[in-house]
């Protein structure tokens, strides 16, 4: 069990192509279409766990400029992304920005404000309990796992729902499985997630990544 501890490493880097987008297709359309020279500047706007930091931080990846939670920024910080802008434009690079709001909505400059909504403005969506099922099914499909409706409900009501930590623990329970040579059950599952709550605590791993959800999305 101990192997399986030292193996769950933190989610994998965001993609695009690990981005699972439900109803946020036209998000991910938006900036694939802003790297290959369609409408340079995208705004994402939407509530915490709406896959906001994943999707710029793909797109940083990929060569873009990003920029998020840009309702947090003060006002030197809002200065260097006007001045970003407008950079960007003049060279013909592509910026993504994302916020909790609207960009009318926001507290900011009205020259930063303006700018963030002169391109594409797309709101995002968090995954229904039912397209997180659907995408760990498929995780676990590509995989070769038909995992039951017990574990996914059991990975989504005692982790955090972020799709980025339930795929990092279904892919280490994937090889702790193949390792014992037993199939991924719940009492398996809960004797991975108790494994990582001793190691938390002896290393003093951050709460967030094992152990029972205690409230909360």
């Amino acid at each position: 069990m101990r192997q399986l501890v030292l193996e769950l490493a933190p989610p994998e880097p965001p993609s695009f192509a690990s981005y699972v987008p439900g109803r946020n297709a036209a998000a991910l359309a938006a900036l694939r279409s802003a790297l290959a020279g369609g409408e340079r500047f995208v705004y994402l706007w939407g509530p915490s766990g709406s896959g906001k930091t994943h999707l710029l931080r793909a797109f940083e990846t990929a060569g873009g400029r990003a920029a998020d939670d840009v309702q947090r920024l003060d006002e030197p910080g809002q200065i260097a992304l006007f001045d970003l802008y407008n950079a960007l434009r003049a060279s013909g690079g592509a910026l993504a920005a994302a916020g909790d709001e609207p960009p009318e909505g926001l507290r900011l400059r009205e020259d930063l404000r303006s700018r963030l909504g002169s391109g594409v403005v797309i709101q995002l969506r968090p995954l229904s309990e039912t397209e997180k099922a659907a995408a760990l099914r498929e995780r676990a499909k590509a995989r070769g796992i038909a995992l039951s409706d017990g574990v996914i409900a059991y990975l989504l009501t005692h982790l955090r729902r972020d799709m980025g930590t339930q795929i990092a623990v279904l892919d280490a329970l994937d090889r702790h499985s193949l390792e014992r040579q037993r199939p991924i059950t719940v009492p398996l599952l809960k004797q991975a997630l108790r494994s990582l709550e001793q190691e938390k605590k002896g290393r003093r791993l951050p709460p967030d990544i094992a152990g029972p959800r205690k409230g909360g999305p």
